[in-house]
């Protein structure tokens, strides 16, 4: 046949297989969980006042030509981007609840204001958090795939009273599937009163790949830096003493240093093993929608705001030209993170999975979030020069806006909402209010579906989802509340500590140290009761001075 003829038929056939592959590729069941929110927003938009749907849809406008004109502004035209920032966008939006009020769109009270905040918000993060995860999922952008020649790697484990702890997550990282002459381990002992740092010695011992350094106590940050005198790796990984990553998690939080030089920081998807009890599934849950979902979407722009401390990496240079950890906040791993972004970097999430030990009870949720909310806000006032200068690009156009409505806005506008249902109970309203519930219900359960979909979690967690909504919710607005207050009034604040588990049960084999082997196997992480699947991000539970003394 005429070779003329057969091209084009040939191209047909090549475009036709690409396209089926492309089809084959796509996860349909993502598709439809996230297609399917399309049916209450619709409910809601139809049982909505007309001037109320001309609100929403003005603000939604206007959020969407402030991202559109921010995408420009950063990647094409960065000569302009003073023009159209953060406060620029303050002011637009203070113009737009004056222009609204003026139209008679919106009643001038603080509850009107607050319901109209509320569902923009969750407009806002369903089609467009959401939607970039979803989209981030399906593109697999995130799935930078680990190839040799693997760089030089030293893992840094700080530990403080972490007896019946440290040796297990020593031998994770012994077992990992990661080349011997290029992995390292320090073990840091912060000036531990218990055996901790004989149970390290026990593995340095054992095996050339270890070794121990012991300091007096100073806090986590301080037995972080006092690590990296003794790294030699061109990769710093940090490890908490009560985590244990997967054999092939330290290939995978490498993986995108080799594929983008301009990454700086790695972060890893966190994962609760003692899912025993109502909190500790519904922290899952929450890590689930609340901190992998939004890390996914920020991965996006390369600016994932949280290096989680249970499992994370640094260029090595890149923490020297940072000046590695500071003393200044409860939170050293949003602390480090911010300064990593602000030298210019990139802070992407992989595919790296680490197993972590949440509180088992609501006094040590409390204990731990305390100390995790109010480094959250001493980290966001240290870096609050970000918030106005537009030559941090997506950190201060995407990133610190939505951290500061949800750290600001959302806890405060959580009770006011509440006191609004209870006076709508008292007046009789109660199907109004429970119209309510359901649609914020549906919207939660529908965005935890497509965070286990995307995760690989286990299903039966949806059965939390309306805690999220009333409950669970609630303990950490009024938690937040408390913190953003202390940080605002107390010269100094102490360092708070969840229990350990296996350091408080009486049982015989709690706690047991397994015996180091060097050359041991890999073999698979405790795998979570339900299967396997922290902004909030896991850390050890280091002290500081002030709490060990």
């Amino acid at each position: 046949m005429n070779p003329i003829v057969i091209a084009p038929v040939a191209l047909g056939r090549d475009r036709a297989r690409f396209a089926v592959r492309r089809i084959q590729s796509v996860k349909w069941r993502s598709v439809a969980l996230f297609l399917s929110a399309l049916v209450p927003f619709w409910l809601l938009i139809d049982v909505m006042a007309p001037q109320t749907l001309y609100a929403i849809a003005l603000l939604v406008v206007l959020l969407l030509l402030y991202l559109g004109w921010s995408y420009y502004v950063v990647e094409r035209a960065t000569r302009f981007r003073a023009v159209f920032g953060t406060r620029g966008l303050a002011v637009a939006v203070t113009c737009y609840i004056g222009l609204i009020i003026w139209l008679g769109w919106l009643r001038p009270s603080l509850l009107a204001l607050v319901h109209l905040g509320a569902v923009v918000l969750i407009f806002v993060y369903y089609w467009f958090i959401a939607f970039i995860a979803f989209f981030h999922d399906q593109v697999g952008r995130s799935k930078y795939v680990p190839k040799p020649p693997y760089p030089q790697l030293t893992v840094l484990i700080p530990a403080y009273n972490e007896e019946g702890y440290v040796g297990r997550t020593i031998q994770s990282l012994l077992d990992t599937d990661y080349p011997a002459d290029a992995l390292e381990i320090v073990a840091v002992d912060d000036g531990s009163t218990d055996g901790t740092f004989a149970e390290a010695s026990a593995f340095a011992a054992a095996s050339e790949r270890v070794s121990v350094v012991s300091k007096t106590n100073g806090g986590k940050y301080s037995a972080l830096n006092y690590g990296l005198l003794f790294a030699s790796g061109d990769i710093i990984v940090t490890v908490d003493a009560d985590s244990i990553v997967d054999p092939d998690a330290l290939k995978h939080i490498v993986a995108p240093f080799a594929a983008d030089e301009d990454i700086g920081a790695v972060a890893s998807n966190v994962t609760i093993w003692n899912r025993d009890s109502l909190v500790t599934r519904c922290q899952q849950l929450e890590y689930t929608i609340g901190v992998n979902i939004y890390r996914r979407a920020l991965d996006y722009f390369g600016i994932v705001m949280v290096v989680p401390g249970c499992l994370g990496a640094y260029r090595r240079e890149v923490l020297s030209e940072v000046f590695a950890y500071d003393p200044d906040t409860l939170t050293e791993d949003f602390d480090v993170t911010m300064k990593v972004l602000r030298a210019g970097y990139r802070v992407s999430v992989s595919d790296a999975r680490v197993y972590t030990e949440a509180p088992a009870t609501w006094h040590d949720l409390y204990r731990q979030r305390l100390r995790w909310y109010r480094g959250n806000y001493m980290t966001i006032i240290k870096h609050w020069s970000v918030v106005t200068d537009s030559s941090y690009g997506y950190l201060n156009r995407i990133a610190l806006p939505f951290r500061l409505v949800e750290m600001f806005f959302l806890p405060l506008a959580s009770f006011v909402v509440l006191a609004y249902i209870a006076w709508l109970i008292a007046a009789g309203h109660v199907l109004t209010v429970l119209a309510v519930f359901v649609f914020f219900t549906s919207i939660v359960f529908l965005i935890a579906a497509l965070g286990i979909q995307i995760e690989g979690e286990d299903w039966r967690l949806l059965v939390y989802a309306p805690l999220l909504v009333v409950g669970y919710k609630q303990f950490h607005d009024a938690l937040n509340v408390k913190c953003l207050l202390d940080v605002l009034t107390a010269p100094e604040l102490g360092w708070t500590r969840a229990a350990r588990i296996e350091q408080v049960v009486a049982s015989p084999d709690a706690g047991a140290i397994p015996e180091p082997t060097a050359s041991a196997s890999p073999s698979p992480a405790p795998t979570p009761e339900a299967g396997p699947p922290t902004e909030t991000e896991t850390e050890s539970e280091t002290v500081a001075d002030t709490d060990s003394k």
